[in-house]
């Protein structure tokens, strides 16, 4: 068994995105030992200055980089990263496994996203969509990929 870990920056405020989180914890957790991590989010002004947002995201991004597990295949969920699909994903896992990685950490940044530390230091980067979705949806929406990635791979009929 493998270990997933998700590095998120904030809390999932809302009872639907908690409750949808733990669903897809609980399905994965036949496949990989899940664990989340939640970094503290700065605060910032409501409109904030490219130099306020520059110190919250290093702030978060010395948090993260002390939590991402020693060993683990990192990757940064940003904007920049590459784009794939369901198999792309499920064959991308496969081949972090496939390479001696036995723990994968994904890396979910706040509203304003990732310092560009936090991306140096990983191995990887995923965009989930040239859309903007809420840091907490994205949370979810990444549980269900890597379920639905894990179930491609196992075979299962999930991914239609």
């Amino acid at each position: 068994m493998a270990d997933l870990t998700v590095i998120a920056v904030g809390s999932l405020k809302e009872k639907y995105f908690r409750d949808a989180a733990d669903e897809y914890k609980k399905r994965l957790s036949a496949s990989w030992k899940v664990e989340e991590i939640e970094i503290k989010e700065e605060k910032t002004p409501s409109s904030p200055s490219e130099a306020e947002i520059a110190d919250a995201l290093g702030k978060e991004g010395e948090r993260i980089i002390a939590a991402i597990p020693k060993r683990a295949y990192a990757i940064a969920l940003c904007i920049e990263g590459a784009e794939t699909d369901s198999p792309g994903l499920s064959r991308m896992i496969e081949d972090v496994k496939n390479a001696g990685f036995s723990s994968v950490c994904f890396i979910v940044g706040s509203s304003h996203g990732l310092s560009e530390r936090v991306k140096r230091e990983c191995r990887g980067r995923l965009s989930m969509s040239k859309m903007t979705f809420p840091h907490e949806l994205a949370r979810v929406m990444l549980y269900e990929a890597v379920y639905r990635a894990t179930e491609i791979s196992r075979g299962t009929g999930y991914h239609k």
